[in-house]
């Protein structure tokens, strides 16, 4: 591994990500959810943060930039087509562009769907993704601006990551997400052993993150549109995988 991560609640269901390149020191943030939360986990590791690595506008994620900014005189990383809303931004980046943290690097991803300009972060030498509010356990981002077509084309990018790739997403709902998961999908095994692990995570006050991209191919119904028992649970056995995906995340908004 060449980068470090410490990962920490913030917020009521947030988790903050401090991101460490271990040859050179620098540190990012992935998001900015709560100043006063990475400013302790700073203090707590001895770090010195030297980055912001935006996913998104939301308030939840970036409303900490500028007081961290004017701390740490940090530069802040966002996408470019959506600089106009993420504050403080220092260096726009598109689909494809590689962001330097000291020694290491991650790749862009712009993932629309959540918002239209989120964006995650793949640091492929050690195989993390950060994805923000785009992938969850067990979930998928609520499509606040973009359509369907838009978030089932970010979630492909996703899912042609390595089976092996370390996925850290910005909020605690899997448990949430597992009870819905398995109204559409109930025969699915490993979905159903995987929710009796969430429930005892949970119940000792574990979190559920990070996940892993081959966890989710096998259990994630919003990235399983193409299976032949979700599409019967749907009654949607003709449809195509948008329209699969389009109806789940439409009996999510209403679970």
């Amino acid at each position: 591994m060449t980068i470090e991560v410490h990962q920490f609640p913030c917020l009521s269901d947030n988790y903050g990500f401090l991101v460490r390149d271990d040859a050179t020191g620098a540190v990012a943030t992935i998001d900015t959810p709560d100043a006063d939360a990475v400013n302790a986990a700073l203090e707590e590791r001895g770090w010195s943060l030297t980055h912001i690595f935006n996913t998104h506008h939301h308030f939840d994620h970036a409303g900490g930039n500028e007081a961290l900014k004017a701390r740490w005189g940090c530069q802040i990383v966002g996408a470019a087509n959506d600089a106009g809303r993420i504050p403080g931004i220092d260096k726009g980046v598109h689909d494809g562009d590689r962001v330097s943290l000291g020694d290491s690097e991650a790749v862009v991803f712009e993932v629309p769907g959540h918002t239209v300009g989120h964006i995650a972060f793949y640091f492929a030498s050690d195989g993390v993704a950060f994805v923000g509010d785009t992938l969850f356990a067990l979930g998928c981002g609520r499509l606040f601006e973009g359509t369907p077509e838009q978030m089932w084309s970010s979630l492909g990018k996703l899912l042609a990551l390595p089976d092996d790739t370390i996925v850290y997403c910005a909020h605690e709902y899997t448990q949430a997400n597992a009870n819905f998961a398995l109204s559409v999908d109930p025969d699915n095994e490993a979905l159903v052993a995987r929710a009796s692990d969430i429930a005892r995570l949970r119940a000792d006050g574990l979190p559920t993150v990070p996940t892993s991209m081959a966890l989710e191919k096998a259990t994630n119904p919003f990235l399983r549109p193409a299976s032949v028992t979700l599409r019967q649970s749907l009654n949607m056995s003709a449809a195509t995988d948008v329209e699969v995906f389009a109806e789940t995340r439409r009996r999510k908004d209403n679970f």
